[in-house]
């Protein structure tokens, strides 16, 4: 069994990176509009690419959740599609990946 740990340890600190900006986006969506017709056309404008990134941010979240939950089952490493090994350098480089290199194509 191959120890994940600092691969875990990635992946969580991802995580809180992740979270803390959500909590920004959200702030900052839920500020109030400004009265003034132009600066509100910015302002949505503005917000729709907060809320693509937040959307972003999200999917990313899934992903790593997902990591984190086959690192404890043990199963993280392993492709969830054909079961073969996921490269080393594959996890280094995409530690939340699912996928082994074959699979994601």
């Amino acid at each position: 069994m191959t120890d994940w740990s600092q691969q875990e340890q990635i992946l969580k600190t991802r995580r809180a990176e992740l979270v803390g900006e959500i909590r920004q986006i959200e702030d900052q969506l839920d500020d109030e509009p400004p009265k003034d017709w132009e600066d509100r056309a910015s302002e949505r404008q503005g917000d729709e690419v907060l809320e693509s990134l937040g959307a972003h941010d999200a999917a990313e979240l899934r992903q790593i959740d997902g990591a984190l939950a086959r690192i404890a089952e043990g199963t993280y490493g392993e492709c969830v599609q054909c079961g073969n090994s996921i490269s080393t350098e594959r996890l280094a480089a995409l530690p939340a990946t699912p996928f082994c290199k074959t699979c994601a194509i």
